[in-house]
């Protein structure tokens, strides 16, 4: 059975007892699991390797009551396909735990996807990423109720910064919040130094010059800046990012056919800066090459995943692919 993010107060933990949470926003569900949980103590964390290494010690740990509380809950990580079966042979039994089980992005063939959908004891929840606005509120409201004075501009490039994700947002937030706490002055320069903006720029420009096409320039930013392997999630964030927000503005532009219409339609606005590389980005792409572009980064991403150690490699040739491909008039 499927409920939407913002209908979980219809969900009873005591009843529901088995919960697919699945997509891209892992801030929203840690905060919904922690709503669902707070009530108990007993909890128990799984990576899905854990439980395909050793499926038997799992169901016994699941199937057998726990002598030392009257409910458990089980919290499953990174889970895929591959623990379908499993999790069926759970749901025929009858327990009185809960387990909730964590995915990344499932695809709508997803047997385990499929399997919660149709089920009407079982209980899906899809995220998807917040959007800018969502976000912004989100820090607005954390800073007034700790009276921290802060400039919109600072709060529009944090957004950024946490790819849609609020999770990264209250990361940022916090490192802002133990700063101001330290008796420091708590400027514009202190603040971007503080998370990082200056890098997150390098990342943004490099980003905006592979959807601009701009091979030359791309190759001179990864030249001159040195990325590493942990980089690598946060470069293909940025590009899912910004090329989810293309999107919207090529399938615009392929409606009206003016481009200067586009850009100052555009929601959230586009800020003057970035008015002229954004119209370069719409002439360069068409909404059915994004769509392909945005389904080969999240293959990509779950490739580098799997190849840490060869990850900056990967995402290099990626972007290099991107910026010579032909453009799309």
């Amino acid at each position: 059975m499927i409920i939407k993010s913002f209908e979980t107060n219809k969900i009873n933990i005591d009843k529901d007892n088995i919960i697919l949470m699945y997509g891209k926003n892992e801030g929203l569900k840690k905060q919904l699991t922690d709503k669902l949980t707070s009530k108990f103590t007993d909890i128990e964390t799984y990576e899905e390797k854990e439980i395909l290494d050793n499926s038997n010690n799992f169901l016994e740990n699941i199937l057998n009551k726990s002598l030392f509380s009257e409910k458990q809950v089980f919290l499953i990580k990174r889970a895929s396909d591959k623990i379908y079966k499993i999790i069926e042979e759970i749901n025929l039994k009858e327990i009185s735990d809960t387990i909730i089980i964590y995915s990344d992005n499932l695809e709508k063939k997803s047997k385990l996807r499929s399997y919660f959908e149709k089920d009407k004891q079982l209980i899906c929840i899809p995220f998807y990423p917040d959007n800018d606005q969502t976000l912004s509120k989100i820090a607005i409201e954390f800073f007034k109720k700790r009276n921290i004075l802060i400039s919109q501009l600072i709060i529009n490039q944090i957004v950024t910064r946490s790819l849609g994700d609020r999770e990264n947002l209250y990361n940022e937030l916090l490192k802002i919040e133990n700063f101001s706490k330290s008796g420091k002055k708590l400027t514009n320069e202190a603040i971007k130094k503080l998370i990082n903006l200056s890098e997150n720029h390098s990342i943004s420009e490099l980003i905006d010059n592979c959807l601009e096409k701009n091979k030359t320039k791309l190759i001179k930013i990864l030249n001159e800046n040195i990325y590493s392997n942990d980089d690598c999630i946060i470069i293909l964030r940025t590009l899912l990012s910004k090329s989810k927000k293309l999107l919207i503005l090529s399938k615009e532009y392929e409606k009206n056919k003016n481009i200067d219409l586009t850009i100052s339609a555009a929601k959230p606005p586009i800020f003057w800066k970035e008015k002229e590389t954004t119209k370069r980005q719409i002439q360069s792409w068409k909404p059915q090459k994004l769509r392909l572009l945005i389904y080969k980064i999240n293959e990509l991403e779950l490739i580098v995943k799997k190849n840490f150690n060869n990850s900056l490699n990967l995402i290099t040739d990626f972007l290099l692919a991107q910026s010579i491909s032909k453009t799309n008039n």
